[in-house]
Order: structure tokens, then C-alpha cells, then sequence
């Protein structure tokens, strides 16, 4: 998919990611080697984004499984059509059960979930599997099999195995710890909040209607929020929330009354608004 790290860099740009050179580097490792990707960090500093454009540069399908605790293997795998089946036993009354059973049990009934439907067919595909520390540590021993050999058993069908390999990114939250088995499939990418000329280009490609050096202000005062002791920080798409915020506020600078009036769009918890409000100090910055 890539010939190189900059090719990566800059065909991710294309799509308006804009992405460090250890995401890059490593996005070209995994596509080369043929390894699923496992990407760590905080809620919102583009994981899942990272994935969309992966599938857009290549022209793929993204295929997205959202990990909760409770997905099983029927919702990340496969199940059976049951109301077709029996619909299909009721019209074949007058057939013995062998011929019904191989019957029901064949294509036709089967309904694919997003782990199946990754690894058939040639076109290609990029398979997003979302919040993997959400789901239950049992699902884990289902995704090594998919990720160790891209391929699923259906005990009525048989082993089903990929002819084309989905390009595969897995994102975490790191709210609990994933196995070291899943971990060795794996190439490891953590995505943390990026260096203040990071976030600023990212910014301005965003909102490029927004003023340079608003842009610049912005950047500096998420920068503080996450220097302080907050339940939740301010993540990269909150600080692209709160940029938009002051271009629809029609806002030139910012002054102490812009800043607290939207605070809301950066701080979700009302203790964090409180204690940026009595700590941030605009004149310094």
C-alpha cells in the first residue's frame, strides 16, 4: 500500500490526517510485515481517525467492530439466520432432517459479523477493531485466532481462511490491560497528545477559517489544561471542538469571559471547570 514512510506521511495528509513520524513509520511497519496494529492513548487523539484514513488512502473497506463489555462471538463473528431457518424447516415438513440440516446450515443462512466478513472476499479491507480493552478477556481468544492465521472455523462449513489480507488496526484506551499473547500479534503505536506545533497545524487544517494567532492561544491554553490535575483533559478533537466554538462565537482573542462562557466545550466534569476556572491565567500565557 505504501513504498515509504514519507509516502505514508504524506498521502495521510491528503486526507487531513496529519501524523507524527513514529505513526507514520510504524503504519508503513505494519503494512509491510502483514501485522495488525495495536494503538494506545487517550480517548481522542485520533486512533480511530488513523484507521479512516488508512481505508480512504487504500480505497478499502473499513470494517468496524465496537468492542462493550458483553460482545460475544455471535456479535463479532457470525451467527445463524434462525428466523430463516425455521421458515426453511416449516416449507421442507415432508424432507428427512439430514437434508434439512445440510440445508440450513449452508451459506445462505449464515450472517457474517465483522471479524467473517474482514477476511473474505479479494477486495480490500481494513478492519477497525474499536475500544478492544472494553470487551471481555474470553473475546480475546477469539481475536488470536483471526489474528494469528486470518482465519475462522464455522464447525457446520468448515475452516474459512482469508485470500486477502484485511489491513488490521486495533485502538485501546488502556483501561484495562490486554493479554501479552494479543500484544505479540501485534505492532505497538502509542498516540499521545501532540507537541504544540503538532496540534497547531492540526488546527488550522481543521479550522482553517480560524485566525493564526487565535490558533496559537488555543493550543496554549489546552496546553495548561493538561498541565493541570483534571478528571478528564481536553483531548485533540475537543481542542478542534473549542476552536470552531470561537470562530461561531465570532471571537478575536481571548479574554477571561470567552474562555469561561466555553469551558464546557474542553472540561466535561463541573469540578474541572471549577478548578480551570480559579487556575488559568490568561495574562501569563
Amino acid at each position: 500500500m505504501f513504498t515509504s514512510v514519507t509516502d505514508v506521511s504524506d498521502r495521510l495528509a491528503e486526507t487531513g490526517y496529519l501524523a507524527s513520524p513514529a505513526v507514520a513509520t510504524t503504519v508503513f511497519l505494519a503494512d509491510r510485515l502483514g501485522k495488525p496494529l495495536l494503538v494506545e492513548g487517550p480517548a481522542g487523539v485520533g486512533k480511530t481517525e488513523l484507521a479512516k484514513a488508512v481505508a480512504e488512502i487504500a480505497g478499502a473497506e473499513l470494517i468496524r467492530l465496537q468492542c462493550y463489555e458483553g460482545v460475544d462471538e455471535s456479535r463479532a463473528l457470525y451467527e445463524w439466520n434462525h428466523a430463516k431457518q425455521l421458515l426453511r424447516i416449516s416449507a421442507g415438513r415432508d424432507e428427512t432432517w439430514d437434508a434439512t440440516r445440510t440445508d440450513i446450515f449452508s451459506e445462505e443462512f449464515l450472517l457474517p459479523r465483522p471479524l467473517l466478513t474482514a477476511i473474505r472476499g479479494d477486495d480490500p479491507k481494513v478492519l477497525l477493531i474499536d475500544e478492544t480493552d472494553k470487551a471481555d478477556v474470553e473475546v480475546e481468544g477469539l481475536l488470536l485466532e483471526v489474528l494469528s492465521d486470518f482465519q475462522v472455523t464455522v464447525p457446520e462449513l468448515g475452516t474459512i481462511t482469508a485470500t486477502r489480507r484485511p489491513f488490521v488496526v486495533l485502538t485501546s484506551n488502556a483501561s484495562r490491560e490486554l493479554s501479552e499473547a494479543l500484544r505479540r500479534r501485534c505492532l505497538f503505536l502509542h498516540i499521545g497528545f501532540p507537541d504544540a506545533e503538532l496540534e497547531r497545524r492540526i488546527v488550522r487544517l481543521k479550522v482553517p477559517e480560524l485566525d493564526a494567532a487565535l490558533a496559537e492561544s488555543v493550543v496554549r491554553v489546552v496546553g495548561a489544561l493538561r498541565a493541570m490535575d483534571l478528571r478528564k483533559v481536553p483531548s485533540v478533537s475537543e481542542t478542534i471542538d473549542w476552536a470552531r466554538t470561537l470562530l461561531a462565537l465570532g471571537a478575536d482573542t481571548l479574554d477571561e469571559t470567552v474562555v469561561r462562557d466555553s469551558l464546557g466545550v474542553l472540561l466535561k466534569h463541573q469540578d474541572d471547570v471549577l478548578k480551570a476556572s480559579a487556575k488559568l491565567d490568561l495574562d501569563a500565557m
